[in-house]
């Protein structure tokens, strides 16, 4: 992917660098608002954020993440996108890690089946955006469709046939579907219970669905 700025801000292939600089600022900069989030109570595990800095690390590793730098301010990371290649494999092993999980894990896991992206698109590999993230004084000026953008520019350079992501926002689904995003699979957070039927999530409006969305590179 060809580095790109507009408006000084810089958007390119991401580092390990770049996420050492803002991984302890996730919740204050870019979770906030996350819907699923409200679900969990208490402070998180610390070995729980130990592995999810695991898991983005070889994301970046993997070369399929690009970060936007605020050149203005010091070279400031102020949005991102994680992103990994995935097979048909991956949908099995996702469900064997949700067992025993936490509801978030079940969720995804439940959807990423109902969702059948492979047997539909008859595909055996994408690019899964797993997570856009932009700076709250950032947000709505258009950032977070050029990370987009980027995103598939490089899954395109890597030879992935499509882009999928999970979006469990209303603002996220609307972006991503603004890019030509394809909504192809959608659940009610109200129609997700657990073993006692007990509705699990309550996100606040305008948020009621998560949705699977795909676009062809």
């Amino acid at each position: 992917m060809q580095e790109t700025t507009k408006d000084g801000i810089t958007i390119r292939t991401m580092n390990l660098e770049d996420y050492e600089s803002i991984k302890n600022v996730f919740t204050e900069r870019f979770f906030n608002g996350e819907p699923l989030f409200a679900a969990i109570t208490g402070p998180i595990d610390p070995k729980r954020w130990k592995r999810l800095d695991e898991y983005h690390e070889s994301l970046i590793v993997d070369g399929t993440c690009v970060v936007a730098i605020d050149e203005e301010q010091s070279g400031r990371v102020v949005g991102f996108v994680l992103a990994e290649g995935q097979c048909p494999e991956d949908v099995e092993k996702h469900r064997q890690e949700a067992e025993g999980s936490g509801h978030i894990k079940r969720l995804l896991s439940n959807v990423e089946v109902e969702a059948n992206i492979y047997e539909r698109y008859g595909l055996s590999k994408l690019l899964y955006s797993h997570l856009t993230c932009v700076d709250v004084a950032m947000r709505g000026k258009g950032l977070g469709k050029r990370l987009a953008n980027c995103a598939m520019d490089l899954g395109r350079s890597k030879g992935y046939p499509l882009m999928a992501a999970f979006c469990t926002s209303f603002y996220s689904a609307r972006q991503k579907e603004a890019l030509g995003m394809e909504c192809i699979y959608s659940l009610k957070y109200e129609d997700y219970k657990d073993a006692e039927g007990k509705v699990v999530f309550f996100p606040p409006a305008p948020h009621k669905e998560i949705r699977v969305v795909a676009i062809k590179l």
